[in-house]
């Protein structure tokens, strides 16, 4: 098949979503089909199979470039999935750089599935200045593109309290009635994103590793610590407030003696993670190359997921499955993501929880040698699930061909 993977966010980038999109197109290129990515980039890529997207010169909200505008967008992949004989689209992200992908896509008459990562109302709410103001904008400019007719989201829970968050969920609903498909990598995210509304079909497909990600991790390994040893502490990620670092900074502070935290990452909440770990066991590392983190996670002992509410599936998380890592993690939620025994939630969300479960885990070092083992016997379930995705594309192709060329009708006029 000839598939386009359509995304917002910058591939070179450390991300969940951008090591998801890379592992996907590794891993149908592996079985043989052919993919091309489109994404915004600041630089011409040297991969043939990257396709860079017109940016935005002044708008880069948490440091990333912002695909722009809407109609350049929409042009250029109507061109490209022309010249490259798209068969279908996957779109990876909310804003313009997929919804020019659904707007070619409904010109063409090509199906498009849809890959709901996260939470972009918490996204939005943390990362956006004056998000009353600049949610509002973004969802008027979305529903300028795609369709909101008709979508209602009542104030019944935490996650629709604000008239911010309810903007957002319209987005994530709207872009789900103009696809053909949903996937989501977690069933406790198809399950909220159903009961919220969606209609259109949902498939749960777990996100996975390339080969080469594997290879480059090699033999997961069990963790021993002993008693003189340091207990080495990874958190890997985004610098943003929705992510949560500023918790495990706050933890650190009351960790016990013979504790240290490596943070990989960089972002918008980078000046105030570095006030909070002063006098702290934290090492900062910034943004850096993925070999890196992955020649961290062999030396640790841990990794720690601070966020909650937020998160569907953390690559990172798949990442320290395959390297034997055990996880401490502050979301219920992502106990799904975990094989069992193999990580540790803390009993509350915040600092107190994680610095909890880390004075007991250094108190009673085997058990994470015991949830080692059990991440190394796991490893096998974070491959690649190349064939499953190949499926919902064959279904949304086959379903497109047999219904006609007709638009969705959700998406507006030309």
């Amino acid at each position: 098949m000839r598939i386009a993977l359509v995304t917002d966010y910058y591939l070179p980038t450390l991300g969940g979503v951008q090591t998801a999109v890379r592992a996907l197109a590794d891993g149908l290129r592996g079985a043989g089909h052919d993919v091309t990515v489109f994404c915004p980039l600041t630089t011409t890529s040297a991969d043939p199979g990257v396709v860079g997207l017109p940016v935005s010169p002044v708008f880069r909200p948490d440091g990333y470039p912002f695909a722009w505008s809407p109609a350049r967008l929409r042009s250029v992949l109507r061109r490209e999935f022309t010249a490259r004989g798209i068969d279908v689209v996957h779109t990876h992200s909310e804003m313009f750089a997929a919804l020019g992908g659904v707007r070619a896509a409904d010109d063409l008459g090509l199906p498009v599935v849809h890959t709901m990562h996260g939470r972009i109302d918490v996204y939005t709410q943390h990362v956006l200045p004056f998000p009353a103001i600049t949610t509002a904008l973004l969802a008027r400019l979305h529903a300028g593109q795609v369709s909101h007719a008709g979508l209602t989201v009542a104030a019944d829970t935490d996650d629709t309290a604000t008239h911010a968050a309810r903007r957002m969920w319209r987005v994530m609903l709207a872009q789900s009635r103009a696809s053909d498909h949903v996937v989501v990598p977690s069933a406790h995210f198809a399950r909220r994103l159903v009961d919220r509304g969606v209609r259109t079909p949902v498939s749960v497909v777990s996100n996975g590793l390339e080969p080469s990600v594997l290879a480059a991790v090699g033999q997961g390994h069990e963790r021993v610590l002993h008693a003189a040893d340091t207990l080495r502490i990874l958190w890997v990620g985004r610098l943003s407030p929705e992510k949560r670092p500023e918790v495990l900074v706050d933890a650190a502070h009351r960790f016990p003696t013979g504790v240290e935290v490596h943070v990989y990452g960089d972002g918008v909440a980078r000046s105030v993670v570095r006030r909070a770990a002063r006098g702290a066991p934290v090492v900062l590392h910034g943004a850096v190359a993925h070999d890196q983190v992955l020649d961290a996670m062999r030396d640790a002992h841990l990794l720690v997921s601070s966020s909650s509410g937020f998160d569907n599936q953390p690559m990172v998380m798949l990442e320290a499955i395959a390297s034997g890592l055990p996880i401490v993690h502050t979301d219920p939620d992502l106990t799904e993501v975990v094989p069992d025994g193999g990580g540790f939630c803390t009993p509350t969300p915040d600092a107190d929880g994680l610095a909890a479960v880390i004075r007991g885990l250094r108190a009673d070092p085997a058990l994470i040698t015991t949830a080692s083992r059990a991440m190394v016997a796991a490893r096998g379930r974070v491959e690649q699930q190349t064939r499953t995705m190949v499926d919902v594309y064959e279904r949304v192709v086959r379903e497109r061909r047999d219904r006609g060329p007709a638009p969705r009708g959700t998406t507006k006029p030309r």
